[in-house]
């Protein structure tokens, strides 16, 4: 099993900047690969970053890609996501997420086994 716990979720202005982190237990970090989900009230969880085992060629959403950064720090069991010049309709609660398929780096969401219980982002107009 794996026990996912996400932080660093807030409420800041249109084209500010929030890191969200997720520290894993239970299994070996450096075998996991590791996603950030995003859903609204009403609206299916979707996909926002994932990367593999190693960090290579990390996978963006086509709305994130220039604004968001994924990064692991396997030593850590940590997983990060930069978010910068956020917009309103980045809102959401966001969520981690592992699969045991190290080398998996796409965002599928059935593909995932392990889900934390997710930390609010709110950006404001």
């Amino acid at each position: 099993q794996v026990q996912l716990v996400e932080s660093g979720g807030g409420l800041v202005q249109a084209g500010g900047s929030l890191r969200l982190s997720c520290t894993a237990s239970g299994l070996a970090f450096d075998t996991l690969a590791m996603g950030w989900f995003r859903q609204t009230p009403g609206k299916e969880r979707e996909g926002v970053s994932c990367i593999n085992w190693a960090g290579v060629s990390p996978d963006y959403a086509d709305s994130v890609k220039g604004r968001f950064t994924v990064s692991r720090d396997n030593a850590k069991n940590t997983l990060f996501l930069q978010m910068n010049s956020l917009k309103p309709e980045d809102t959401a609660m966001y969520y981690c997420a592992a699969t045991t398929n190290g080398f998996y780096r796409t965002c599928g969401v059935y593909d995932y086994s392990y889900w934390g219980q997710g930390t609010q982002v709110t950006v404001s107009s």
